[in-house]
Formats: C-alpha cells, structure tokens, sequence
C-alpha cells in the first residue's frame, strides 16, 4: 500500500528541517541554516524557540524538562535553561569524526547521540562513526562502534531496546539497554541490502533510513533519505506500506492529540549549499491509523 495518502503543509520556508518531535502539545523541530530550533501548533506559525549558531540537529528533554539541543558542527550537547540561556551540557569531539547529528533522550534523560562520521558535504568517502552516550551529568561515553553513519534512533516503550538507522547501512540496528545505559552488541533489526563495501557510492545504496520514530504496534516509520519516501517497517524488514514524498524526506513523527498524525521533514536535496540558499524545505504530515509509542 502506498501513495494513497493526502500530505497537507505544517510548515514551509525553511531551510532544512530535522530533529521532528511532539512534546507538550506542539511540534517541535530544528531548521538547519536559520540555525533555529522552533516548536509549531499545526494550523498556527512557528515559533522560534532559540537560535544554535553551530547548526542544531536532535533534539530531547531532561526529565526536568530542559531541552536538549544537538549542535552539529562544534559537535556538543547544548541545554537550554529556563532562564532561556543556551549551555554545553556535553562535549563530543572525543568521539565524534563528523558533524554530531540526531540523538535520543530516554525518559532517564541518557541521551544516545549520532555523527556523520565523516565530511559528508566535503564529499569524503563514508567511514564508520561510533555512538555516544550523554549521562544527565554530561559524561560522554562510547557505547557502539563501527555503525555505518549512525542517524535517527528511538527506545521501544519497555526501555528495553534502541533502534538506529544506520543510513549508509541499507539497515536499521537494534541494541539491548542495560540497566547502565550502555548497549549491548548490535544485531539487524531490518536490512533491506547488503552491507555496502567501504567508500561504495551513495547511488548505489538501496537504503537510506534517517530520522525515525515507533508505533504502538511495534513498527517503525522511518524516512529514506535516498529514496524520497518514507516507510512503515516491521522488525525483519517487511515493508507494511510505503509513502512517497516527491521530493527528499529525511525525519518523521508522529503525535497530534492522539498520536496519530505522521509529520515528515521534506526538502528537494540535502546539500548544504543549495538548501542553506534557499527556503524550500517543508514539514508535511498525513493521518495514519496506528499511534506513536515509545521515545521520542
């Protein structure tokens, strides 16, 4: 099943839409180069809730409710405080090789945070990057290693399990979560393709799984970055339905009121140039049947 879904505009004139979350009856999300993270009632307009100089990406909440912000190119964790400052809350230059990117928050606030692992937009052949873990102190710790680009990820409602996109991989990852926070050895959750070789061509990838979220079924949405689509997948693989976007779609979320509502991030590319030059992304959504479970 797939293209039968209506998809209505959110929000649109922005440069790059990431990090997509629904919190607190609004939906929250960073627009790349505006350096912007904004929150919006659909039907409403946005509203600019602080501004990230070095580019924000993820996004999550402390248990106290603090927001946490992904800044990708200085490669931390910033925190913003109710006194509205913005501070580092966690330094991951010693395990980041490329621009920090998405990350979880679990409901403990340990956050699990990605990187490119490489200069993607440089051009440089892709290389694996390893996966940090931020405590609510900011202690940095490598929790995975060897992940091929690892991108949007979510923790199943149990606390129990979290699942990554690894989106040079053709494959989602799933890892146990002990008590600690650490994880336990990667395992396929789904592969749609085989491993690719190192330094293989984007081109020749099947899939590109980016941001993500889970359903109160036990499937994941997940958007393809390399194949303007978004899709509904079951643990092993099976494609439950497939929406195409027409254009790039890079981050998914569901939430409204009743968890039903499925936003996407969609842009015409993801190179930083053209899209830093323009303002033709968008956030689109669609009414599906299934709710939101899990974090985000």
């Amino acid at each position: 099943m797939g293209g039968e879904r209506e998809l209505s505009v959110v929000v649109d004139q922005m440069t790059f839409t990431e990090g997509p979350r629904w919190h607190d009856g609004r939906l929250w999300f960073s627009d790349f180069y505006s350096h912007r993270v904004l929150a919006v009632v659909p039907g409403q307009e946005p509203e600019t809730i602080v501004t990230v100089p070095n580019q924000p990406s993820g996004l999550g909440w402390l248990p106290d409710g603090r927001l946490l912000v992904v800044s990708m190119i200085d490669r931390k964790v910033l925190r913003l405080e109710p006194s509205g400052e913005l501070v580092e809350h966690a330094d991951l230059g010693g395990v980041a090789t490329g621009h920090a990117n998405d990350m979880v928050v679990a409901p403990n606030g340990v956050a699990y945070v990605g990187n490119f692992g490489f200069d993607l937009m440089a051009g440089e052949p892709s290389r694996p990057a390893h996966l940090a873990k931020v405590d609510p102190d900011g202690t940095v710790t490598v929790v995975a290693e060897n992940l091929l680009f690892p991108n949007g990820a979510a923790i199943t409602p149990d606390g129990s399990t979290l699942i990554l996109s690894e989106s040079f991989g053709n494959r989602m990852s799933a890892f146990d979560i002990h008590a600690d926070g650490t994880l336990g050895p990667r395992r396929d959750w789904a592969a749609l393709g085989p491993p690719p070789e190192p330094g293989q061509p984007l081109d020749t990838l099947v899939f590109g799984p980016d941001g993500m979220c889970l359903d109160a079924e036990g499937a994941v949405w997940v958007a393809d970055a390399l194949g303007n689509r978004v899709l509904r997948l079951a643990e092993g693989g099976e494609i439950l339905e497939e929406i195409p976007t027409g254009e790039g779609c890079y981050a998914c979320m569901l939430g409204g009121e009743d968890g039903r509502t499925l936003f996407l991030c969609v842009a015409p590319d993801f190179h930083a140039e053209a899209r830093a030059a323009a303002r033709e992304a968008r956030i689109v959504s669609t009414r599906v049947e299934v709710p939101h479970a899990g974090t985000p």
